[in-house]
């Protein structure tokens, strides 16, 4: 099995009355074209022709984490066999069909027609799926197989995924609240409780050396180290030596921390600094406790294969038709625009450190936030492009042009009431979010 970063089942699937030397032609063609962009694939090297056979193939999924199933029509067959792997195998189904020139003579593969006889049995099972109607080489089918298995990755993880939940939202801050069992009943995502005295005990015995090196690895990235107060820097760091260790102990896949006010009033630092530091590490760390904010992050982080992170809609502005999108001072270093220093400040309000301070880079982004803004479940997706700008406010912020006008997105996040957090990874991951909500039963609201 190649290398790859999904891991794909394929399965070509013909009846050996057609013409079968061109069958084997096809699906030889498709399977190098997926082998040879970032896929893993598994499954039978020859075609399915039989029950047996189909069974066999199922047989060797088993155990196996399919990110996605392609259903390789190379030939027309009844539903019989995709069925038979439909129902054994639980991972996003792509049927797809090749077309075939018009000769005036034998029609060849009949491959349409194949998929369409699997396309109603699938239907009729209540069994999600996808199609595709493309030549074997064709980049659309190679673009929906891994816009599947990039939704499919996410679902499959999703359902072993932990949070640990720092402490709780802070009053008045019903956009954090969370219904856990809704969570684990409808996405599998388990939450735990951790103590935030817990956390700061431990963070008042981190070992003095590991903060040592920690320091001196902030001190080569961010301007200004020096003149904030020694103590409260290391408070921060030491914030995140503990909870990367607590998320290793317990299994955690992302953390909701409770970051003010107690981590200043109580610990003496801030805990913005060591939630960005995680984010870079793929370790989502959403403020103010927001468990569906960590959630968002780690789905966006999945179908991206890069970090994510949770910011506040503050500021339009109308001449560029843009949204500043900030936080404190919580983004992952990785973000930071390259024709800015990186600078390490104090939070705008509680004067104590340790805060990243940047403008985010440009380029295209993907937003997302699951959202429980009408009593239930739904993916809030949104797109758009961070433009080149200065710092709006302190902190980590950007300056992002939705697709859609500006005042239209903020006409939508008020009218709907959705929540003041909004995750945000870079690159284009709509389509793969899309098909995510639709494995999940999930509504989907565009902004």
């Amino acid at each position: 099995m190649a290398a790859g970063r999904w891991q794909v089942g394929f399965v070509p699937v013909a009846r050996t009355t057609f013409d079968i030397p061109l069958a084997v032609e096809v699906a030889a063609t498709a399977r190098a074209h997926l082998a040879g962009a970032n896929l893993a694939l598994i499954g039978p090297e020859t075609l399915v022709t039989t029950l047996e056979e189909a069974l066999a193939a199922a047989r060797m999924f088993a155990g196996q984490p399919l990110d996605a199933l392609v259903i390789f029509q190379a030939t027309f067959a009844d539903s019989s066999m995709l069925m038979t792997l439909a129902e054994r195998i639980d991972a996003p189904l792509l049927l797809w069909a090749v077309p075939e020139a018009r000769t005036g003579g034998r029609l060849r593969l009949n491959s349409l027609c194949g998929i369409n006889l699997g396309a109603h049995a699938l239907k009729r099972a209540g069994r999600p799926y996808w199609h595709v109607y493309a030549a074997p080489e064709d980049a659309a089918g190679l673009e929906l197989v891994q816009t599947l298995a990039a939704a499919g990755r996410a679902r499959r993880l999703l359902a072993q995924a932990r949070i640990g939940r720092v402490g709780s939202p802070p009053d008045g801050f019903e956009t954090c609240q969370v219904d856990l069992s809704s969570l684990e009943r409808r996405l599998g995502v388990r939450v735990s409780p951790v103590a935030l005295e817990q956390v700061f005990e431990r963070v008042r015995a981190a070992d003095s050396e590991q903060l040592d090196a920690l320091e001196a690895w902030a001190g080569e990235r961010l301007a200004g180290l020096q003149e904030l107060d020694r103590g409260a820097v290391r408070g921060t760091l030491a914030t995140y030596v503990v909870l990367r260790e607590l998320a290793r102990q317990e299994g955690f896949s992302g953390l909701a921390v409770r970051c003010w006010p107690q981590f200043f009033t109580d610990l003496g630092c801030a805990a913005c600094g060591a939630l960005g530091m995680l984010n870079d590490d793929r370790l989502p760390a959403a403020c103010e406790a927001d468990v569906n904010g960590a959630i968002t992050q780690l789905i966006l982080q999945w179908v991206s294969d890069s970090p994510a992170f949770d910011a506040d809609l503050v500021a339009i502005d109308r001449e560029t038709d843009a949204a500043v999108l900030w936080h404190c001072g919580k983004a992952p270093l990785s973000m930071s625009d390259p024709a800015y220093q990186p600078r390490g400040v104090v939070h705008s309000n509680r004067r104590l450190p340790l805060l990243l301070q940047f403008p985010l880079k440009p380029g295209r982004v993907t937003v997302a936030r699951l959202s429980q803004a009408n009593g239930d479940l739904q993916l809030v997706i949104g797109g758009g492009e961070m433009l080149p700008a200065p710092p709006s406010f302190s902190g980590t912020s950007g300056l992002l042009r939705f697709d859609r006008p500006t005042m239209d997105v903020l006409d939508t996040v008020l009218r709907e009431g959705l929540e003041h957090h909004l995750a945000l990874t870079y690159g284009e991951h709509r389509a793969a979010l899309t098909a995510l909500a639709g494995l999940l039963g999930l509504p989907v609201l565009n902004l």
